[in-house]
């Protein structure tokens, strides 16, 4: 009876390198969003406003960087775009914090802020790993009343961004 464990654990411990080499890699399927002011994925994934795919995965809007779309360009998460799809808009100041949630951590070159389509602030991350939340304080300067402002997280080792934009009236 001792033999047959000891060889099965003997098998086993040969198999579990090989097994570990053949079988494919998992992908990531998780990166980040702005939890705080909830960004549009933020009110899909708790239900605030009624959306599709983007209600499972609202860490997962990632697309080529340079692009000015709420969606990242992804057409699964097209809605995200749709200014009168009824997003909940909260007021700030002219000093917001923005709270990125990360469920997967990447080199980062920048974070940077638009509103009207002008950049707001950008802060360098010269390819640092950020932990698994991130807080930016944002100044609107002379920027008032309601604004959609399109974050983006650029990546520092690919030619991808995550995106995400959060709907605000600063007063």
């Amino acid at each position: 009876m001792k033999s047959r464990k000891t060889l099965a654990v003997a098998i086993g411990a040969g198999i579990a390198p090989l097994l570990a080499v053949c079988l494919p890699a998992a992908s990531a399927s998780a990166h980040g969003y702005i939890s705080s002011p909830p960004s549009r994925q933020a009110q899909c994934a708790s239900g605030e406003v009624s959306c599709g795919a983007i209600t499972y995965e609202p860490q997962s809007v990632e697309g080529p960087k340079g692009l000015t779309s709420c969606s990242g360009g992804n057409a699964g998460f097209a809605e995200l775009d749709d200014d009168s799809k009824g997003w909940k808009v909260t007021p700030v100041g002219r000093t917001t914090s923005f709270n990125w949630k990360l469920t997967a951590q990447h080199a980062t070159s920048t974070w940077q802020y638009y509103a009207n389509g002008q950049k707001i602030a950008e802060f360098d991350d010269g390819g640092a790993k950020p932990g698994a939340t991130v807080t930016h304080q944002v100044d609107f300067g002379s920027l008032s009343g309601k604004q959609k402002v399109l974050a983006v997280w650029n990546i520092a080792d690919t030619a991808n961004a995550f995106y995400a934009c959060v709907d605000v009236d600063v007063s």
